[in-house]
């Protein structure tokens, strides 16, 4: 393994107070519960948002912390679901008087302990709502989940809530906007190759030289088949399927396409199969109305990508056309 690591036990914290020096007039850190949050955090007038899964998928969320998107992102360890006590104490630590938003991915760790830490605080007297995100397309048998897995979707609903929350809205209308948000948002990945924690020191699990994992998880989860590598176009085909045909989007309809890199591959191959994608979806009859094309919710260091598509109407495409100012970068 060939990594900028001093100890893997201290790799996330590590990262957490780069993230603050370079932030140091929009973001804290506070190293007892692995929390980024806003400087100007918590905000009297409007609700907070928080979120938090295993780091390894940066920039979620650590880095989407900021004005119009996440006010607080409280990670645990990598591909690990963060602390109850950290959890906990981040939403006692940022409560507002209008209330807090959980955003939570769903995978069985996250929710478990976010749903723990909602019920002490809200005996605490914090008004508290939770909203599970589950855009990947890839589960079809979920007898061994809990359900659809929240991955690089995630964006579009951090993105929506947020900009609603800096303009005002209360705790009720978040939670409408953030499930509607998440209910017509689709995503499906595929790994070239694995990625490698830095406390494993290898490869999470192995791929030959010529196969591919179709529909991988952001932790190495298995995906629907494992295949042969192949052309772009027949790759990009084999996500933009199961996404077009499962919600199902119609000829006419408006979309938001994401290209999301897993954290090893090059942003020329991102616009290459963006490009596959775009015109894929024009020949399906959308209209492409908003994309995003880079790193987004990432794997490590697996080489790789996932397509996302969002159905627009006018009050989502507003709100994800509105300013964010977050160390990520400007949206």
């Amino acid at each position: 393994m060939k990594k900028f690591v001093n100890d893997p036990k201290t790799f996330v914290p590590d990262m957490l107070k780069g993230i603050a020096l370079a932030n140091p007039d929009t973001l804290r850190y506070v190293p007892d519960y692995n929390l980024i949050h806003r400087a100007d955090s918590p905000n009297p007038n409007k609700v907070t948002i928080i979120q938090g899964s295993g780091s390894g998928h940066e920039p979620a969320h650590v880095m989407t912390v900021g004005k119009g998107m996440l006010d607080a992102a409280c990670p645990g360890d990598v591909f690990a679901a963060p602390p109850l006590d950290y959890i906990y104490e981040t939403i006692k630590l940022l409560a507002s008087p209008r209330g807090v938003l959980l955003l939570v991915n769903n995978y069985t760790g996250d929710k478990m302990v976010f749903e723990m830490a909602q019920e002490m605080a809200s005996t605490d007297g914090v008004e508290v709502r939770t909203l599970f995100i589950d855009d990947d397309v890839s589960v079809q048998d979920s007898t061994y989940t809990i359900g659809r897995r929240g991955v690089a979707g995630n964006f579009f609903v951090m993105k929506a809530v947020g900009a609603a929350a800096e303009a005002g809205a209360s705790l009720d209308e978040l939670v409408r906007i953030g499930t509607k948000v998440n209910s017509v948002t689709r995503t499906m990945g595929v790994a070239l190759t694995a990625c490698t924690p830095p406390a494993k020191g290898s490869p999470l699990f192995e791929l030959g030289p010529d196969e591919i994992e179709i529909g991988v998880g952001i932790h190495g989860e298995p995906g629907r088949r494992r295949g042969k590598i192949a052309p772009a176009t027949e790759i990009v085909d084999m996500l933009m399927e199961p996404i077009l045909t499962d919600l199902p989007f119609a000829s006419g309809d408006r979309v938001a396409l994401m290209v999301n890199g897993l954290g090893g591959t090059p942003v020329s191959e991102l616009y290459l199969v963006y490009g596959i994608a775009h015109e894929m979806a024009e020949q399906f009859g959308l209209t492409i109305g908003r994309n995003y094309v880079g790193e987004y919710c990432t794997s490590l260091d697996m080489a790789g990508a996932s397509i996302t598509l969002v159905r627009l109407d006018d009050e989502i495409e507003t709100l994800l056309a509105a300013p964010a100012e977050i160390a990520m970068r400007t949206f």
